[in-house]
């Protein structure tokens, strides 16, 4: 018989008992906090309450969760106009969480989204583009103190490592990503970016754009990990853009290694329109990491087949084709077939390693990834919005196309 607790809502007064003949709710006198409980394994809403307000999550408990033994967790910030299902279903990381056994939560903005069931983040010292929120809109939250308490509420719901906690945001939650980091909060041991690290709001100085270095004072050198495409229409890799944004890429990762004391030219390497830098001397044992991409867009990138794996299914689904021997191509600098979230968490989980983005192993890929899309293709709103697929044929072990709504900012 296995007991798992109902997160959320710091009273964590509701125990769920799963039997052979169902499931069925059980008060509990005394909450179960932390290690020793177990978890139904899945995506599950949660309510966080902060400042008064209940606040909303998802998070996904891997099947190998006991509650006896500390995980990971890493938090995924949706972007703008998507929702917190519609980001794991962008992501991923609900995946990568199952495959390697800990605990994913994405949180949801405060600021109404531009669709029913869609949200924005109300990002410090920020004006609100109308591209983000319907014009009119009204609320907006103080989203660091939220993302502090939900911080807080995990670590007392699950089993947790407190030294292996980390985030991920994509385009607005990347940027409110970066303005949490900024404020001063130490909660999370490595950050990961999609078209969307920041270094501080942006400034004119002299007729230049950059960051407010007064607006980023990290609490310690924090180990970065961030993906840019150079076709970028909403937060445009060379700068400019919306009013939230104007500098561009590379004066957000310098400004980062002057914050984390990195040193060197980061020595950058390109392969198939990938140019792969890292910078790994930095203080604190920090490391930054950076994927450009010269095609990408604003969409989260998604990896394709190798070509290796394409020619030999190609051989193996038909019998009258004669099998030749493989070409060996020369070792490249790096695997340039980037999952982000995948990639991530070697990141996270290895940040201290020499070389370990580079030298990470590709993941495998599905048959249906076999296409050869390199960019996450869009869905019918309302299948984004309720986390469900695409009625576009595809198998379901391929990245779900989840945008959270179309025009995610």
């Amino acid at each position: 018989m296995v007991f798992a607790c109902i997160p959320g809502n710091r009273s964590r007064s509701a125990v769920v008992r799963f039997a052979a003949t169902g499931a069925f709710f059980l008060a509990a006198g005394s909450a179960f906090a932390g290690c020793g409980q177990a978890m139904a394994p899945g995506r599950h809403q949660m309510t966080i309450e902060s400042d008064g307000v209940a606040r909303q999550a998802v998070y996904y408990v891997p099947s190998s969760y006991t509650g006896r033994d500390k995980v990971a967790v890493v938090f995924d910030f949706h972007g703008s106009n998507s929702n917190p299902d519609g980001q794991l279903n962008r992501s991923s990381w609900d995946k990568v969480a199952e495959k390697n056994g800990f605990i994913a939560v994405a949180l949801q903005g405060s600021l109404p989204g531009k669709a029913p069931g869609t949200f924005a983040w109300n990002v410090p010292f920020v004006a609100v583009s109308k591209a983000i929120i319907p014009t009119g809109a009204q609320g907006g939250l103080d989203e660091i103190a939220f993302i502090d308490d939900a911080v807080d509420e995990v670590k007392d719901d699950f089993c947790v490592d407190p030294n292996r906690i980390f985030a991920s945001g994509y385009s607005g939650g990347g940027r409110m990503l970066s303005a949490y980091v900024c404020s001063g909060q130490d909660d999370f041991a490595g950050a990961g970016f999609v078209n969307s690290l920041r270094a501080g709001r942006p400034v004119e100085v002299d007729g230049k754009w950059g960051p407010d270095k007064a607006n980023c004072n990290p609490a310690k050198p924090i180990s970065i990990v961030a993906f840019a495409g150079e076709k970028d229409a909403q937060n445009p890799y060379a700068g400019g853009g919306s009013a939230y944004w104007q500098y561009g890429f590379n004066t957000a990762i310098q400004r980062w290694n002057d914050l984390d004391g990195c040193k060197g030219n980061g020595d950058p390497k390109t392969v198939d329109g990938v140019t792969y830098t890292v910078y790994g001397t930095c203080k604190n044992g920090a490391r930054i990491a950076t994927y450009v991409f010269e095609k990408g867009t604003h969409d989260w990138p998604k990896p394709v087949a190798a070509k290796e794996a394409v020619m030999a299914a190609a051989k193996d689904g038909a019998a009258s084709v004669t099998k030749v021997s493989a070409v060996v191509p020369a070792k490249p600098a790096f695997d340039a077939n980037v999952d982000p979230a995948f990639r991530m968490w070697d990141f996270f989980g290895k940040a201290d390693a020499t070389d370990v983005v580079a030298t990470v192993a590709p993941v495998k890929p599905s048959a249906a990834a076999k296409s050869g899309t390199a960019i996450a293709s869009d869905c019918a709103t309302q299948a984004e919005l309720e986390g469900t697929s695409c009625s576009i044929p595809q198998s379901n072990t391929m990245r779900r196309s989840g945008q959270g709504v179309q025009d995610a900012l």
